[in-house]
């Protein structure tokens, strides 16, 4: 495997976890508590993984970056949470800049 599949492992372990940290209840329920912590685990090991290959900062970038994106989105989806204007502006910001780096960068990693 390679770093970017590393990446987006990390990736979807970390909006899973994220979005199990509400129905924790502040770590009060047994099954989303146990998926919080399964999903910051597996999340910060295939991290740390994908970091052997990418810069930490453009991999950083990216996962919190895209991390945002869809968990705002399951968010909206699975608790009927919505943003406003200026948050909306902020998240496509967010996503312009992960674009940028991903299209543009001559990082070693690209």
């Amino acid at each position: 495997m390679n770093g970017a599949a590393y990446l987006a492992i990390a990736i979807v372990g970390e909006v899973i976890a994220t979005s199990f940290l509400r129905a924790s209840a502040g770590f009060t329920q047994l099954v989303p508590s146990v998926v919080v912590v399964v999903g910051y685990c597996v999340t910060f090991y295939f991290f740390s993984l994908a970091l052997q290959t990418i810069p930490v900062g453009i991999g950083y970038a990216i996962w919190s970056g895209v991390g945002i994106i869809l968990v705002s989105v399951i968010a909206y989806f699975a608790y009927g949470q919505t943003l406003d204007l200026p948050a909306l502006i902020g998240i496509g910001l967010i996503l312009a800049g992960v674009l940028v780096i991903n299209l543009f960068s001559q990082s070693p990693a690209h």
